[in-house]
């Protein structure tokens, strides 16, 4: 996955939450977010680059006439007023790669010093017949094995019930983000998917495993210049000078970037605090806001998701630059 800043834009430094959708029934996590980044008046900084994202390209998403700006598959949006960072997806991911997408997604956001994931999506309420009120939010969190969280269960949140890290395609899941398993060894039917078979199948099950096992360490590193790139994982992809400041350019976990605030001791060590250098260390926190829908209008699902969204961040929407 490769990020491309726009000319002239730029990232925040100090923005440790990611706002994304996961594909799924009615689109409504898609809509939630186009609501964030209108709601929050988000400026596009960039795309993302993922060759296993379909390729699309539409017209000026969110004017009220076009403008001839294109939309693309994966956009990213910052809120520099709320210290946000959104991604919107707007085509699907290539049939069979979406552990690999997550993964990239889960590398992204760790080498970009994003501590928080929060994944919006949706289930089928055909798939739960038990469920009385369409309204209320499911979650998943990675905060602890058995995916509660205190802050989620205060807002009256109900944990997913579907999900088990024991079952076996919860664990199947976990064992390729792990990279200890196969497609070939795969649960799944390819035939029918069973009621405990799909919530595991769907989106936001793969960026849960993806995001919460990719596992970073920040702080200052000191690299040998051109000696030890390759040995940790690193690649060297030259020196640009920007406004008289020297930026490194560096790949690592399939993610293009620029490595600021370097420098140079007398003996050519570069010694920089921009670096994730990956570790054994704690995952990316991970949380999931579910709600069950049909397809149709799915506007109130999408204002709901979006409205969750805010809460989770301790934001209140009427306090936004715009109003929902």
């Amino acid at each position: 996955m490769e990020f491309v800043i726009e000319e002239g834009k730029q990232q925040i430094d100090q923005s440790p939450t990611l706002i994304m959708p996961a594909l799924s029934t009615g689109n409504v996590g898609q809509l939630a977010i186009d609501l964030l980044v209108s709601t929050m008046n988000a400026e596009r900084i960039g795309y993302l680059d993922d060759p296993f994202v379909l390729p699309c390209v539409g017209n000026d998403a969110y004017g009220p006439t076009p403008t001839g700006v294109l939309a693309l598959p994966l956009e990213a949006y910052v809120s520099f007023h709320n210290s946000l960072t959104l991604i919107q997806q707007r085509s699907p991911v290539i049939k069979g790669m979406m552990i690999e997408f997550a993964k990239h997604v889960a590398e992204f956001a760790a080498a970009n010093g994003r501590e928080h994931v929060i994944v919006l999506s949706s289930l089928s309420a055909g798939r739960n017949p038990k469920v009385d009120d369409l309204r209320e939010t499911y979650y998943i969190s990675s905060s602890t094995e058995d995916g509660r969280d205190d802050d989620c269960e205060k807002m009256g949140w109900k944990r997913l019930p579907e999900y088990n890290p024991a079952q076996r395609h919860w664990a199947y899941l976990r064992a390729l983000a792990e990279g200890n398993s196969s497609p070939e060894e795969s649960p799944f039917s390819e035939d029918e998917i069973s009621d405990e078979a799909y919530c595991p199948s769907l989106p936001f099950a793969a960026l849960f495993s993806c995001c919460k096992l990719v596992r970073v360490v920040r702080g200052l590193v000191a690299l040998k210049r051109g000696l030890e790139f390759e040995s940790r994982g690193w690649k060297k992809l030259g020196w640009e000078d920007h406004h008289g400041a020297k930026l490194l350019l560096m790949r690592h976990c399939s993610v293009n970037f620029i490595v600021s605030h370097v420098s140079h001791d007398e003996e050519g060590i570069v010694l920089t605090k921009s670096l994730y250098i990956c570790h054994q260390a704690k995952g990316l926190k991970v949380t999931c806001i579910l709600c069950y829908c049909s397809e149709g209008d799915n506007v109130q699902d999408s204002f709901q998701l979006a409205e969750d969204a805010c809460k989770l961040l301790g934001l209140d929407p009427n306090n936004l630059h715009g109003r929902f």
